[in-house]
């Protein structure tokens, strides 16, 4: 069978295509992004029709699937570790209902984090909610634990959680294709009220059930955790791990030398642990170690007294088990001298912090939003625009959709008192305003919460991938579907001031602010709202993404205050502190011509323009 060079969440993406699945749906969320994007890559080898979303949020993801995972059909769900708290609802029923078709929850875990709000460990998750879960440690495992999910959910009915981490979701590995499977299924959805109502009277015996499943599930002998060494299984210290810290401690032992005098386990399924496993591990061996990312799961499991991990303090409990931190965790439990001093080792440089692109209209907003209202309050929301803090414009970030809520509650608090209140501006970006904005902009206008909320639509979810949003009229497959413009939406949640405005025109858009300012503080005035609609310049399917050019250049009027860079921080305007001057970096520059006006004594001007 032909092979390809594949990343994790590609390797993922077409697993679930091989497996059979004729339903997927997601939300974009990093790390998790790019594997429904594989899904659409290879649906022409799909044998059977498969219907793929790019879903509003998480929750409606995890319930559209669901629903086809009751006919009978295989289908999955794919989101990042946070999204799952948007999900949680429906999952933590869903065990004890079950299904009736393969169904296979994607939960792309983020330690470290690298690109999300917490570290959060989706296997304590599956725990609480009682739902099996697999810990790849490789792209191809991954892989391989798509096909053993759906086979372990139909045989027992339940949702089972695939949890792949960044590592292992943005690394890549030569993946062995294999022919699509074609299962042949028809939807045929069974009445059953006791089940799928599932009033209170019925959740005690369910409740039961499912207690049995994961009995059963963990006494399974395919999935005991093995020996992967040539040690000797009974005797002297035991590494059990589990994800990419299992990779990671394979290959610092064989590094080491110690493959022959400490027994490393691979765990698979962290939970349920089998249970012999958990019994009989303390007994053959003196003493044991648990490398596992992020919190102490497979180490809850486990009885014994001298187990030691998250929960010991051997390992810490933040972060990720990077190779470097595994090799220290190894010298402490072993007793082994430190290779190295700590302090000795270089560091890595410092590199320029994260700054929005040259010419995003977010830039602009946040600017005009500061320099209107330098006494305000702004709240922000999830998205390549929470960079906003770095333009001081931006003081809050939350979760998805909390930017609306918690405006009105500032406002709500100042406002109690009687009297002034601080002019309260929330900047929400556009998918996210679909993903968990709007009941948020319904209770303002309920609350009459006299706030500003300023969506920033730049026509797609520019921070995962360039997927579309309900305005696109494109779906997942990039085929037509149906189409839900921000405006509409607004007008139907009965706010009175909706204005839609292009960023780029500084001057418009901070007459706009003030206006929205002064209806806010009228005596019939509510909630505002200002979409300021500009695309993406990152998006090349969208031919309105690139502006109209206005090359710029800096004069020799230009004092080196710096406040182009600081106040504006745009990427292309570097600050010369031999000089004492500010330029143009030619190549970073999109010609927005956005920056010309801001400084403060003129400096910056169009090419061409008489000074």
């Amino acid at each position: 069978m032909p092979q390809k060079l594949l990343m994790g969440n590609e390797a993922i993406g077409r697993a679930l295509v091989e497996a059979g699945c004729n339903l997927i749906a997601s939300y974009p969320g990093t790390p998790s992004s790019e594997i429904l994007a594989a899904v659409a890559a290879n649906l022409d080898e799909a044998p059977s029709p498969l219907h793929i979303e790019w879903s509003v949020n998480e929750k409606i993801a995890y319930e559209t699937a669901l629903a086809a995972a009751y006919t009978g059909k295989r289908s999955a769900a794919i989101m990042k570790q946070v999204g799952l708290n948007v999900a949680a609802d429906p999952f933590a029923r869903s065990t004890y209902l079950g299904v009736k078709g393969g169904f296979v929850v994607v939960v792309a875990d983020d330690p470290g984090p690298h690109s999300s709000q917490n570290e959060q460990d989706t296997r304590l998750f599956a725990l609480f909610a009682k739902a099996p879960v697999f810990d790849p440690s490789s792209p191809a495992e991954a892989r391989e634990m798509v096909a053993e999910a759906l086979e372990l959910s139909e045989k027992y009915e339940l949702p089972v959680v695939l949890r792949p981490t960044t590592r292992i979701c943005h690394s890549r590995q030569n993946i062995t294709l294999r022919p699509a499977q074609d299962l042949k299924r028809r939807a045929a959805f069974e009445k059953n009220p006791g089940r799928w109502v599932a009033t209170p009277a019925f959740l005690p015996g369910l409740h039961a059930d499912l207690n049995r499943k994961l009995t059963a599930i963990a006494a399974e002998e395919a999935f005991a955790p093995r020996a992967v060494n040539g040690s000797n299984p009974t005797g002297g210290p035991a590494i059990v791990a589990s994800g990419i810290a299992f990779a990671n401690a394979a290959e610092l032992l064989e590094e080491m030398g110690l493959n022959d005098s400490v027994t490393l386990y691979q765990v698979r399924l962290p939970f349920p642990l089998h249970q012999e496993f958990a019994t009989q591990l303390p007994r053959n061996h003196d003493r044991i170690l648990v490398l596992e990312e992020t919190d102490a799961v497979i180490e809850l499991q486990l009885d014994g007294d001298d187990i030691h991990g998250r929960r010991t303090g051997l390992v810490p409990g933040h972060g990720e088990l990077t190779p470097d931190i595994i090799a220290e965790i190894l010298d402490k439990f072993l007793a082994r001298p430190a290779a190295d001093d700590a302090a000795d080792r270089p560091q890595p440089a410092r590199g320029r912090r994260p700054s929005l692109c040259p010419g995003c209209p977010h830039r602009a907003a946040f600017y005009a939003i500061r320099k209107c209202f330098p006494r305000g309050i702004f709240p922000s929301d999830i998205g390549c625009y929470t960079l906003g803090l770095n333009l001081g414009a931006v003081d809050t970030c939350h979760c998805m959709g909390a930017c609306i809520s918690q405006g009105a509650g500032f406002y709500h608090s100042y406002a109690q008192e009687g009297g002034d209140f601080p002019t309260v501006v929330v900047t929400i970006g556009d998918s996210t305003f679909f993903h968990a904005g709007i009941p948020a902009l319904v209770n303002t206008v309920v609350q009459r919460a006299r706030i500003i909320i300023t969506i920033l639509d730049n026509s797609t979810t520019a921070m995962t991938g360039q997927q579309p949003t309900p305005q696109h009229g494109v779906g997942a497959d990039g085929k037509p579907c149906g189409r839900v413009r921000i405006e509409e939406l607004v007008k139907a949640c009965g706010i009175g001031f909706l204005e839609i405005a292009d960023p780029y025109k500084l001057d418009d858009f901070m007459a706009l602010l003030k206006r929205a300012d002064a209806y806010c503080r009228a005596d019939e005035g509510g909630p505002a709202v200002i979409i300021a609609r500009r695309p993406c310049l990152m998006d090349k399917s969208n031919p309105e993404a690139r502006p109209q050019p206005h090359p710029v250049t800096i004069t020799s009027d230009c004092t080196g205050c710096g406040y182009c860079v600081e106040r504006f921080e745009c990427p292309a305007i570097v600050l010369d502190q031999e000089k004492k001057s500010a330029r143009i970096d030619p190549v970073l520059c999109v010609a927005c011509g956005v920056c010309i006006g801001i400084c403060p004594v003129d400096a910056i001007i169009e090419k061409g323009a008489k000074t």
